[in-house]
């Protein structure tokens, strides 16, 4: 993980590169005045942000002035960006996946399988770090990847885009090669012990599942993700 410790370096970064930024360490004892234009910026620009005991802080860098920002190994792009200039979109939204190697398998699989983009949550996803960046094998150069305050509004928005939006979770209503994947789509994974969270569920047009042969009752999510992003490629070609 990388991280910048200075608070004038982290304001910058927070005000003219916030793409770059994953997530502000803030110690909650209180410091340099400059603490609260870091709690502005990151407000401001939508960077997720965390109150943490000084000792946490200790223990990432010595030499810190109160706050820490890990940066990204790639800058977010936005929404928009994922959609610019796509005819058929096929977009892929992450409701708090957690495990970094998780992320960084849907990415390679998502890129593979010629997804426009990924959409993380703020909250309660793992961020863009150097395992992410390594688990993908590349893939994380050539994919957009955006973030977003909350998917729910970003559902919608893509489902007055004309995109059909379908979750995938083991208690789905659909075996996932039943729906028609031609068209635009959107199709949302999510968490590795939660699923969907019942918001975002409600929110999809179709939820889909995965039938399983054998003893286990479910699938890992980047195994699950390769099944139904590699189901969009066979049926568009």
């Amino acid at each position: 993980m990388a991280v910048v410790d200075r608070l004038n370096p982290i304001i910058e970064l927070l005000r003219h590169s916030p793409g770059r930024v994953n997530k502000v360490f803030i110690q909650k004892e209180g410091g340099p005045g400059r603490l609260a234009e870091v709690v502005r910026e990151a407000r401001a620009h939508s960077v997720p942000f965390v109150f943490v005991p000084r000792n946490v802080l200790d223990r990432m860098s010595r030499h810190h002035q109160g706050a820490l920002a890990e940066t990204a190994a790639k800058e977010y792009a936005s929404v928009e960006d994922i959609l610019a200039g796509s005819k058929n979109p096929f977009v892929v939204l992450l409701d708090g996946i957690e495990d970094p190697q998780n992320l960084g398998a849907i990415i390679r699989s998502a890129e593979g399988a010629g997804a426009d983009g990924i959409i993380l949550p703020e909250r309660r996803s793992a961020g863009l770090t150097e395992t992410v960046e390594t688990v993908s094998a590349g893939a994380l150069a050539r994919l957009k990847v955006a973030r977003a305050t909350n998917l729910v509004p970003v559902i919608e928005d893509l489902k007055g885009r004309g995109l059909r939006v379908v979750g995938a979770e083991a208690s789905g209503d659909v075996r996932w090669h039943e729906l028609d994947f031609t068209s635009p789509v959107a199709l949302v994974l999510g968490s590795e012990g939660r699923g969907l969270r019942p918001l975002v569920r409600r929110s999809c047009d179709s939820v889909v599942f995965i039938p399983l042969a054998g003893a286990v009752n479910s699938l890992n999510v980047a195994a699950a993700a390769a099944v139904l992003f590699f189901e969009v490629v066979r049926q568009r070609k």
